[in-house]
C-alpha cells in the first residue's frame, strides 16, 4: 500500500429512490483498502449488472470482508412527512448518507452522486456533515467505478428487495418491483386506491409521489364519469317514461 493511501475506505449507495412502494435504502460499506481487490475477485460490481441470486451471494461475502456494513431504511411515510416539510429527496438522502458517514470510521469516502451535478450534491452533503474536512469523492456512476461503492449498491439492493418481499408477504400479492415503470405495480396501486375510496393509502406507499396523485385523479375522474353516466341514463329513462 502506498504511503498516502487510506487504510479504511467507505462506499455509499442507495436503492429505491424512485419507487412508489417500499422504503428508500441507503447503505455504507467500510473495508480496508487492501481488501478491495478481494471483493473484485469475488465478482463484486454494480448491483444493476447482477441477478438477484448473485447479489444475495455477494452480500454474504461483503459482510464477511467488510469492517462494517451500515444500512438505513427510510420508510415511505417518513419520506412523505419530510417532503411536506420542504425537504426534497436529494436532501433526505444526503441526511442519511451523512448519518452513515458519521457511524463509519473511514479515511476516504466514495459516494455515488444522486444528481448530474456531483459537485452540487457534494455541497448539499457537506451541509449535514460535522467534519467538513473529510476526504470525499462524489461522482456519477461511482457504483460502476469503485468496488467499494459497488459493494454498497449490492447491500442496498438486497435490503430493498427484502423489504419489498416483506410487503408482498403482508398483502399476499405480487406487485412486481414497486416502481412506476412496472405495470403490476401500477395495477396494484390502482386497486388500493379503489379499495380505500379516497382515504389515505397504506404506509408502504409513497403518497407524495406525482404518479400516486395522477392515479388518484384518474380514479376520481372515472368515478365521476360513471356517476354522470348513471345519472344521464336515469334522466333519459325519466324522459322516456314521461
Amino acid at each position: 500500500m502506498a504511503k498516502n493511501e487510506p487504510k479504511l475506505i467507505m462506499g455509499i449507495d442507495e436503492a429505491g429512490r424512485g419507487a412508489l412502494i417500499g422504503p428508500l435504502v441507503v447503505a455504507g460499506v467500510v473495508i480496508s483498502k487492501e481488501d478491495e481487490s478481494k471483493l473484485k475477485r469475488h465478482g463484486v460490481k454494480d448491483s444493476k449488472m447482477l441477478k438477484p441470486k448473485k447479489r444475495e451471494e455477494l452480500a454474504e461475502v461483503i459482510e464477511k470482508v467488510a469492517k462494517s456494513v451500515i444500512v438505513l431504511r427510510v420508510q415511505p411515510c417518513k419520506i412523505d412527512t419530510l417532503r411536506s416539510e420542504g425537504i426534497n429527496l436529494d436532501r433526505i438522502e444526503a441526511i442519511k448518507m451523512a448519518e452513515i458517514i458519521g457511524m463509519g470510521e473511514a479515511e476516504k469516502i466514495y459516494v455515488d452522486s444522486l444528481t448530474h451535478n456531483p459537485k452540487k450534491f457534494q455541497n448539499v452533503l457537506l451541509e449535514y456533515l460535522q467534519n467538513k474536512e473529510l476526504n470525499l469523492v462524489v461522482e456519477n456512476y461511482a457504483d460502476e467505478t469503485y468496488t467499494v461503492v459497488s459493494a454498497a449498491s449490492i447491500i442496498a439492493k438486497v435490503e430493498r428487495d427484502r423489504a419489498v418481499q416483506e410487503i408482498k408477504d403482508k398483502v399476499n400479492f405480487d406487485f412486481g418491483v414497486g416502481y412506476p415503470h412496472d405495470e403490476r405495480t401500477i395495477q396494484f396501486v390502482e386497486k388500493l386506491i379503489r379499495e380505500n375510496r379516497g382515504k389515505e393509502l397504506p404506509p408502504f406507499i409513497r403518497q407524495s409521489w406525482v404518479t400516486i396523485q395522477i392515479l388518484k385523479e384518474n380514479s376520481l375522474q372515472r368515478k365521476l364519469k360513471e356517476f354522470l353516466g348513471l345519472k344521464l341514463k336515469e334522466e333519459e329513462k325519466i324522459d322516456y317514461e314521461d
